[in-house]
């Protein structure tokens, strides 16, 4: 049985939640990262039941796929480093009795293994959760908009010099392939690796399990 829209709406906008995010963008905002709130979690969820879609999953895990993308970066609040599982643990314990317990179960799950690389996959909605969220590299992140002080953090810098972001699929060929243009004036290839590389391959770990392969073209040239 799937999950009534109406739940959906509920869950993403529960006043708990809501201020989850609100709190974790305000204090990685403060500690320097870029945007972790709701902008990103609304792209990450969009994105999520996008590729369950074109993967041809079922429409429930389409479905578990755009709940988990909109809360999965909700514990940052309270810790970055656990931010994963302790936005699992919160999820489980606000809607312990409003879902079945094997759709709580993968909610909770993908939540929880989105920043947790040395764990095996063993469903598909946190796979696609896992390239849905390390995919979304975009200017319009950098909360920063002094130039000088954007060149002293390297995350910022890469996360700028990306002016465009897109993730594709070909069943066909079965591949998964995100798209960037990055202005190397600004940034060179290198420091991209330098912070995405373990990313990068989560994302093919992940699209392995769900039977694809996953690429990365930067300015047109195919680098994974």
């Amino acid at each position: 049985m799937n999950i009534p829209n109406s739940l959906i709406k509920k869950i993403c906008q529960h006043p708990h939640i809501q201020e989850f995010i609100k709190f974790s963008e305000e204090s990685l905002r403060a500690n320097g990262y870029t945007n972790h709130g709701i902008i990103h979690c609304q792209l990450v969820a969009e994105r999520a039941k996008n590729l369950a879609k074109e993967l041809k999953l079922s429409e429930k895990e389409q479905n578990l796929s755009y709940i988990s993308g909109y809360c999965h970066d909700m514990g940052n609040f309270l810790n970055r480093k656990f931010h994963h599982l302790i936005g699992a643990i919160l999820f489980y314990d606000l809607f312990k009795n409003e879902l079945k317990v094997q759709d709580l179960m993968a909610i909770v799950q993908a939540i929880a293994f989105h920043d947790k690389k040395e764990m095996n996959f063993i469903n598909p909605v946190s796979a696609v959760l896992v390239i849905a969220d390390k995919s979304d590299v975009r200017r319009e992140r950098v909360y920063q908009k002094n130039f000088d002080l954007i060149k002293k953090d390297i995350h910022n810098r890469v996360n700028f010099a990306t002016y465009s972001s897109k993730l594709e699929t070909n069943t066909d060929l079965k591949d998964i392939n995100l798209f960037l243009k990055i202005d190397t004036n600004f940034v060179s290839l290198i420091e991209y690796f330098e912070i995405f590389t373990q990313r990068m391959i989560y994302c093919q770990k992940a699209a392995k399990y769900l039977g694809y392969n996953f690429h990365l073209i930067i300015n047109e040239i195919k680098i994974l």
